[in-house]
């Protein structure tokens, strides 16, 4: 099983470059970051896990940025957002920051994209809570005309974009009905975000893994009813806290890939988390 991190990298954690150094030197897979722009102070939105939102929420970097460092480093190292609040981005300026860091990294990209669960951000950015969904797909499709190989036009429900000349192209190769990198969306499991699976992704972010016992089988019939080939299919349990019999559990499963939670925390607590983490190598 390949065995990636997340991360809250803040102001005041272990650097991007430090991290990605201690990732690939020790064999993990991956590195894949969130995503908040900013946290209103007023926010009547609960935190989803419940309690006081943490610290490190209202001061994360941006992921793109941090994930450039990364690359710049390192030369096997996955690297992947988890997740890219796509409603909240003007999806022409995405589709190039996404295909500039899928050809810089040559192809070690992978877009985790989800729809987010705090309302006052979204709002801020423009976005009408109930039509997010939809505007989030709509921005996928968008970009994926701006990542095909010759120019192609979009006339979408919210957005449109003229046939371009957009470079440069993801490194990596279309496959299916899909182009650009490797895209895995999060979110709840259910018939309506496993048939946009089906539709428009890779795989699938669940978050925290749990309940997967019921949801993989569901999937995987969404999946293949679409036409898609199973083998295709990238389920990646996310923000995991790890212990053998989950993982033993994931693998049963027919899961390859695992994404374990790390502390926002300075370097010498990742280091010492790394080490813990290492027994699942």
């Amino acid at each position: 099983m390949r065995i990636a991190t997340t991360i809250f990298l803040t102001d005041e954690t272990i650097t991007p470059v430090r991290l990605a150094h201690q990732l690939e030197q020790r064999g993990f897979a991956g590195l894949f970051l969130p995503e908040h722009t900013h946290i209103p102070v007023n926010r009547e939105t609960p935190y989803p896990a419940g309690g006081d939102l943490p610290r490190e929420y209202g001061r994360t970097l941006d992921p793109f940025v941090a994930l450039a460092q990364a690359a710049a480093v390192t030369e096997r190292l996955a690297l992947g957002t988890g997740i890219t609040l796509i409603a909240q981005h003007d999806p022409i300026d995405l589709a190039k920051q996404v295909a500039t860091l899928d050809h810089l990294s040559a192809g070690r990209f992978t877009l985790g994209i989800g729809y987010g669960w705090n309302v006052e951000e979204a709002d801020d950015h423009g976005v009408t809570w109930s039509t997010r969904r939809r505007l989030g797909r709509d921005r996928l499709a968008l970009m994926r005309a701006l990542w095909t190989q010759e120019p192609t036009a979009y006339e979408g429900e919210f957005a449109s974009v003229r046939a371009s000349h957009a470079h440069p192209k993801p490194y990596q190769r279309p496959r299916g009905p899909l182009t650009g990198p490797r895209t895995l969306i999060g979110g709840a499991a259910g018939p309506r975000l496993f048939a946009q699976i089906a539709e428009s992704a890779d795989g699938w972010l669940p978050i925290g893994g749990r309940g997967l016992t019921e949801s993989v089988p569901a999937l995987r019939t969404a999946w293949e009813a679409a036409g898609r080939d199973p083998e295709g299919l990238h389920i990646v349990p996310y923000a995991v806290l790890p212990d053998p019999g989950k993982l033993a559990h994931y693998a049963d499963l027919g899961i390859e890939e695992v994404v374990l939670q790390l502390p926002p925390a300075a370097e010498p607590e990742v280091l010492r988390t790394l080490d813990a983490y290492a027994a699942y190598l």
